[in-house]
């Protein structure tokens, strides 16, 4: 039995593809707003992060009124990296849209999502977007994605999907690349034609499943997910089967639709409907709603292990407690337990000591998201270099690798194959356009690429585009790959940085801070020329002589320091160094801020690493 007025579709792309671009214009067609009623572009990407940062973090769900169907749309990520969410979105939908650049082609993350998308098992259409860009290459792109879609072993009715032109900046569509239509309805005509309807038995036991977790302060937590079968009541009770397998009772105290941007409450919900709830506090991303009497689980979602890890800290430096509001371990427990709630790719382990956590995700932007979070929200920490995460698979140690995608002008080539080169990068393929710009594809072991964009972007000039997601665990490559080659300046006393004391040093190497800057014993200044570490006296202040000088009146110039954001500051670290993170504050330390402790571990870490008799 098939619900025939719905249709619950993702919207999958690879970053900067254009979707949100196209879901703001299908809201606007299909009468969701006033006529005189003033959107915001990317309506969909409601977090100040993703405004910022024009990428989509958190996948999101909105519906719209097509004739006489309704049309359940989820925006999900694009980026490899809050893969997690993409995941669990497959289980809420029957279909997908592959919206695929019209210049760019299929990209990492257009590979990465599409896999999850055809081992889900959903329908999908094909979008080529940007076809009115000067150099589109739809034909080109569209063979593209048959390969990719043969690539990921695509079932004979996946490879039979239908294609459709747009402009998601103009809001147009076509079903031919040179003959687009006035607006999108060709698109929302192709989803309601061949997007299948979904099942609904509503004369079965209620069976939801949660995929989705938002919090309010006057409801508490909320979960979202999709009804399998049966009705959902306002203020019904059901049985809710926990991750663990237990069964317990609960109450639908709201219970919300979707039109457009808004959640709509409602008395009832039927099998197909996607919906939130509340009531249930404690309810978890995976667990099953059922009917009180019949409580049968749904199977738990299965997502990807994380890759990369990091430890938090409590912050110890001597500026602690200065800027934050959140500074003890209890705080920051707490932070982390919360964030599990809501982020099923993420782990967080204790160690010995009662400061630090090891929290594992899926790669370096989706752990610096949440520091970033963090910080925002007051809370003072210490966060230690990236690692990737080493696992024992048939009885050998594999370490996660990543497919790279470059695309650089000509002339950069040599520079960049060899740098990659050095970090245990294999190249599996080159293309050559023919108007001077080449694409590099490399499978590149996963520590290869931690530090290597700013290097990358210094090689190409700011001209090189870098991409890479996830491929597979793979051998473990001997000896250090990656890492960087440079010592450090670390300041050599608490105080304020002086221009005196910083021009005494700027020849030693780049500074990363400005005269006036407060610094203490073993916060790092700058990096030097050399392999080295150097410490430096910042804060030396020129004495005054009563002696005339005739240099008295020169202006000072001085070199502008290099300023880290927090990405840039957390792939610069190395093993014995710390990025302090703070609300107003991102600053670089040693583990241990006194030089002779320093020296200390030095001697122990090389007595270590010496083959022992």
């Amino acid at each position: 039995m098939k619900r025939l007025d719905i249709r619950n579709i993702a919207i999958i792309a690879h970053v900067d593809h254009g979707k949100t671009t196209l879901v703001d214009k299908l809201l606007i067609q299909s009468g969701t707003f006033r006529s005189n009623q003033q959107v915001e572009e990317r309506m969909m990407d409601s977090n100040d992060l993703e405004r910022e940062r024009g990428i989509t973090i958190l996948a999101k769900t909105t519906s719209v009124k097509y004739n006489d169907f309704t049309i359940n749309i989820l925006d999900t990520p694009g980026h490899a990296d809050f893969g997690g969410e993409v995941e669990r979105i497959m289980s809420m939908v029957d279909g997908v849209l592959l919206i695929v650049d019209a210049f760019e082609g299929c990209m990492p993350q257009t590979r990465f999502v599409l896999k999850k998308a055809l081992e889900a098992k959903v329908t999908p259409i094909v979008v080529v977007n940007k076809v009115d860009r000067d150099n589109a290459r739809p034909q080109e792109v569209i063979n593209e994605v048959y390969d990719l879609f043969i690539d990921l072993d695509a079932t004979e009715d996946q490879l039979e999907f239908p294609i459709v032109y747009a402009s998601g900046l103009q809001g147009i569509a076509g079903l031919e690349p040179d003959k687009l239509e006035g607006d999108l309805r060709p698109l929302f005509d192709t989803i309601v034609e061949h997007m299948p309807a979904p099942d609904a038995d509503e004369s079965a036991p209620l069976q939801m499943q949660v995929t989705m977790l938002d919090y309010n302060d006057f409801l508490g937590r909320i979960g979202i997910g999709r009804i399998y079968r049966g009705t959902m009541n306002l203020n019904e009770m059901v049985s809710v089967t926990t991750r663990e397998g237990e069964v317990k009772k609960a109450r639908i105290q709201k219970l919300f639709g979707f039109s457009g941007l808004q959640r709509v409450e409602q008395k009832t919900a039927r099998a197909g409907d996607i919906v939130a709830i509340s009531g249930i506090d404690d309810i978890n991303v995976g667990e099953t709603v059922c009917h009180v009497d019949h409580p049968e689980a749904l199977p738990l979602l299965k997502i990807d292990e994380p890759t990369l890890q990091m430890t938090f800290l409590v912050n110890n430096s001597p500026f602690a407690g200065r800027e934050g509001k959140h500074v003890t371990s209890r705080k920051l427990r707490d932070r982390l337990m919360s964030e599990l709630e809501t982020d099923v790719s993420l782990r967080v382990d204790e160690t010995d000591s009662p400061d630090a956590y090891v929290v594992s995700g899926r790669g370096e932007l989706h752990l610096s998201i949440l520091v970033e979070n963090m910080r925002r929200e007051g809370f003072e920490l210490g966060v230690s270099k990236p690692e990737v995460i080493i696992r024992m698979i048939d009885g050998q140690k594999m370490e996660p690798a990543e497919l790279l995608i470059i695309d650089v002008p000509e002339e950069y080539t040599g520079p960049v194959m060899e740098t990659l080169g050095q970090r245990k990068a294999e190249m599996v393929n080159m293309i050559n356009n023919g108007f001077g710009q080449v694409r590099l594809e490399f499978i590149i072991p996963s520590r290869g690429l931690i530090g290597y964009r700013t290097e990358f972007l210094t090689i190409t000039r700011g001209y090189g585009i870098l991409n890479h997601s996830f491929d597979s665990y793979r051998p473990l490559v001997p000896g250090a790959v990656g890492g960087r080659h440079a010592g450090v300046l670390i300041s050599h006393e608490t105080g304020t940085a002086t221009t005196y004391g910083l021009m005494s040093v700027e020849d030693r190497g780049t500074m990363f801070i400005h005269p006036g800057t407060e610094v203490y014993e073993g916060m790092i200044v700058g990096e030097h020329n050399r392999d080295n570490d150097l410490v430096v006296n910042v804060c030396k202040e020129k004495h005054a002589t009563n002696v005339r000088s005739a240099t008295k009146d020169e202006t000072v110039k001085m070199k502008a320091p290099r300023m880290l954001s927090l990405e840039e500051a957390l792939e610069y670290l190395n093993d014995d160094e710390l990025c302090e993170v703070t609300p107003q504050s991102v600053r670089l330390r040693k583990k241990y801020l006194n030089k002779s402790d320093r020296e200390r571990y030095e001697k122990q870490r090389r007595y270590e690493a010496q083959p022992q008799a």
